[in-house]
């Protein structure tokens, strides 16, 4: 185990289901989760992601392969055992009770002493914000303070690591967005490991120090959110984290070829042969007509963003490709539906990915 991992799985397996029609869940999957880290398992529903957590957390066991804290095997330990905590996306608050009962239930389940119940309750109030909201009932607050109820009590008992399945899910947009916030700043205050769960890229981008993209039950690919995003390892990661054209091309010395004959220079290190390029629109510029790599193209449409347009368009060969350009200050963001344009990608931004 490496000494800066808190959590190693190690080759997991898990499969739902008959033996007639066996459903993989987990196909030997294996992760380092470091220390004081914010770690996010991201993918698209029956990925896996949410079946790993609960292996973590105890509520399901592997049918092969090992789950380590801390060095330590937990695979036999039941939930209550491990020293881990989760919050789930509905909460599971007990609306009966005050925000304070709420918070030192699972303290007083351990039966600590009222007096250290009181202490860490009053520190996590102040850590969650919610010192003026302690004295009512959970039914009478709004979800986002209902959200850091919830992250107050998983995170009383000072658990090694604090495992989050989809918990902003249930908020809205707003919301959403100053709770992605407040996680990473209770994650960085605690210094606890978080394992967070989601499907939605932007979330895991935001709040993550890496990701996991899964699919199929299989992890994909490991890495900070930059280099989840500006190096894709396959076409699944680079459609699933943000969005992706994708020009299928034919690589030779070097230089990648389009249907309609155009060349993009590429960095060097792969084999000639049928390749398939992934650019970021925000990559994807409007060229002067002569310029060096300049790609002849028509505008089929353009939405506009307020930030951004979203210039679609069709290369000469046909092939469709969206470029992403910034507004100035009159509002104008380039080209219009009908306009015979040039384009071309910005130098290192072409990502070759097998086709």
């Amino acid at each position: 185990m490496s000494a800066d991992a808190i959590i190693e799985a190690k080759s997991v397996t898990k499969t739902f289901g008959g033996p007639a029609e066996p459903v993989v869940a987990l196909d030997h999957v294996s992760a380092a989760i470091l220390r004081n880290e914010f770690f996010t398992l991201l993918g698209p529903s029956g990925c896996g992601k949410t079946t790993l957590l609960r292996l973590i957390a105890g509520f399901e066991m592997p049918d092969s392969g090992e789950i380590r804290l801390d060095g330590e095997e937990i695979g036999h330990l039941p939930p209550n055992k491990r020293p881990v905590n989760t919050v789930f996306q509905s909460y599971a608050l007990f609306p009966h009770m005050t925000v304070r009962e709420n918070i030192g239930f699972g303290l007083l389940m351990q039966g600590r002493a009222q007096t250290e119940i009181r202490e860490i309750v009053d520190r996590m109030l102040e850590l969650v914000r919610m010192v003026e909201m302690a004295e009512r009932k959970t039914d009478q607050i709004s979800g986002g303070q209902q959200q850091r109820v919830a992250l107050a009590r998983a995170l009383a008992p000072q658990p090694k690591v604090l495992l989050l399945d989809e918990p902003l899910s249930a908020l809205d947009y707003k919301l959403r967005k100053e709770m992605q916030i407040e996680l990473k700043r209770l994650q960085h205050e605690t210094g606890i490991t978080f394992v967070f769960v989601t499907h939605d890229q932007e979330e895991a981008l935001t709040m993550s120090d890496r990701i996991a993209v899964m699919s199929n039950g299989k992890i994909n690919q490991i890495g900070s959110p930059r280099e989840i995003y500006t190096h894709p390892v396959n076409r699944f990661v680079a459609d699933f984290i943000g969005e992706t054209n994708f020009i299928e091309a034919q690589l030779e010395k070097g230089v990648a070829r389009l249907a309609g004959g155009a060349r993009v220079a590429i960095e060097t290190g792969h084999a000639d042969g049928a390749v398939t390029l992934a650019v970021r629109p925000e990559h994807v510029r409007i060229a002067t007509q002569g310029a060096q790599g300049a790609i002849p193209a028509t505008v089929a449409d353009s939405v506009y963003f307020g930030t951004d347009s979203h210039v679609y368009l069709a290369l000469d060969d046909g092939t469709e490709v969206v470029a992403r350009l910034g507004t100035d200050a009159s509002g104008h963001s380039g080209p219009e539906a009908g306009d015979k344009v040039f384009v071309d990608f910005a130098p290192g931004s072409v990502q070759v990915l097998e086709a």
